[in-house]
């Protein structure tokens, strides 16, 4: 039987304050995401539980339940703070920058967040639509959006050609390092993301990105 809308396992998540004034616990915030790496590095996505997670986190399933409303959504959040979304800087350069947009996915993605949630969790958002909704908004469309801004950069200061594509850009940045997680099927190396970058620019670059840069690579 499906329990009340006001039964405290399948109370909404809550920000802020939780009900009747009390601060939120700033100590299960931190302690959680560690908790929830350390199982995926043991046991994988499959062994990971609310109530294994709030053992090791030193709180209960209840407290857990009031942040996220299932373990996907637990570990959507941790995705969220351990790769992070905002990840291409501004540093004048526009190959230096979707390089390091790009490394933080190579990164977290030989790292249990990745390698062992990243292919199950996408499963799971199938079935989900509210689950995929939080995904998408917490995680996948804000990176999306700072390696747009860092394209946007590139077209304005003339390494990037006016008419380029960001949205196609944006996918084939990305696309081969999410292939890889998902399938497995060639490793996630630290120079991936240079190559993607050098590869996908060459077709976009203006000439004078090419003369400045072309002993570079």
């Amino acid at each position: 039987m499906r329990n009340s809308p006001t039964d405290p396992e399948n109370a909404a998540p809550l920000t802020g304050r939780q009900r009747g004034g009390r601060p939120r616990d700033e100590r299960i915030d931190a302690a959680v995401p560690d908790a929830v790496l350390q199982i995926l590095n043991d046991v994988g996505y499959s062994g990971l539980t609310l109530e294994a997670v709030a053992a090791l986190a030193g709180t209960s399933k209840p407290a857990l339940r009031r942040r996220w409303r299932s373990r996907q959504h637990l570990v959507v959040d941790v995705l969220a703070t351990t790769v992070g979304t905002t990840p291409t800087p501004d540093t004048g350069c526009t190959h230096c920058d979707l390089i390091a947009g790009i490394g933080t996915l190579s990164h977290a993605f030989t790292t249990a967040i990745g390698r062992r949630a990243l292919p199950a969790l996408v499963a799971d958002l199938a079935n989900d639509p509210e689950l995929e909704s939080e995904f998408l908004s917490k995680f996948f469309h804000p990176r999306r959006a700072s390696t747009a801004e860092a394209l946007r950069r590139g077209i304005g200061r003339g390494d990037i050609r006016a008419d380029a594509d960001v949205d196609l850009l944006l996918d084939m940045l990305a696309s081969t390092t999410y292939y890889r997680v998902l399938f497995n099927h060639l490793p996630v190396t630290h120079q991936l993301a240079e190559k993607v970058v050098v590869i996908v620019l060459g077709g976009v670059a203006t000439d004078q990105w090419h003369k400045e840069h072309r002993d570079d690579f």
